[in-house]
């Protein structure tokens, strides 16, 4: 009799789980989508947090207010990733096996964050923004030409070279000391966002 009661009491735990599960869903989504551009990322940050609750759910301790507790799970994700992509570094362009700036491991907008993401996000993608346009700024003008070339406008290394005439290793240097310079400025930043 104890085993069929054990039983029961796990049945209905599942269905309490699908029930928030189902109930919570999609509020969730649009609340993640909203902060993170990229919806493959969302969709994943979204599943961490359902399987986390699941995975919480069956722990002894209750969830008090499971949906403020959803919420705060999902916001960590985000701003988990978000700390993530600010440890990914710019791609040194000495590194770069493909000289024609085919590598897509360092994407600016991705480092942002979302431009419709609240007004946390939107605070911070302005100071960004606003501290690399400065960053930007401090630069020498041919240092600040190859980076924004490069890596704004989207123009080959090779096109630079048949553009301007300057040695590709040059172009990589000019770009190289622009990325260091970068790095450090916009690091202040993100301290002061602690991101």
């Amino acid at each position: 009799m104890q085993s069929t009661s054990t039983h029961l009491a796990m049945s209905d735990k599942e269905n309490e789980i699908t029930a928030t599960v189902l109930r919570e869903r999609s509020r969730l989504g649009g609340f993640i989508r909203r902060r993170v551009a990229d919806a493959g990322e969302a969709e994943d940050i979204l599943q961490d947090v359902m399987l986390e609750f699941v995975q919480a759910y069956r722990l002894p301790e209750p969830i008090e207010q499971v949906g403020a507790w959803l919420f705060r799970v999902a916001r960590n994700r985000i701003i988990d990733r978000f700390r993530k992509k600010k440890e990914q570094q710019l791609v040194d362009p000495a590194d770069i096996d493909d000289v024609d700036g085919a590598d897509d491991s360092f994407r600016l907008d991705l480092a942002l964050p979302a431009a419709d993401g609240g007004p946390e996000a939107a605070y911070a993608r302005s100071r960004l923004l606003q501290a690399l346009q400065e960053a930007l700024d401090e630069l020498p003008e041919a240092q600040r030409e190859v980076f924004v070339a490069h890596e704004l406008d989207g123009i080959s290394f090779k096109q630079m070279v048949a553009d301007s005439g300057v040695a590709q290793n040059t172009l990589l240097a000019r770009k190289r000391y622009a990325v260091l310079h970068l790095r450090r400025r916009l690091q202040a930043v993100y301290d002061e966002l602690e991101m």
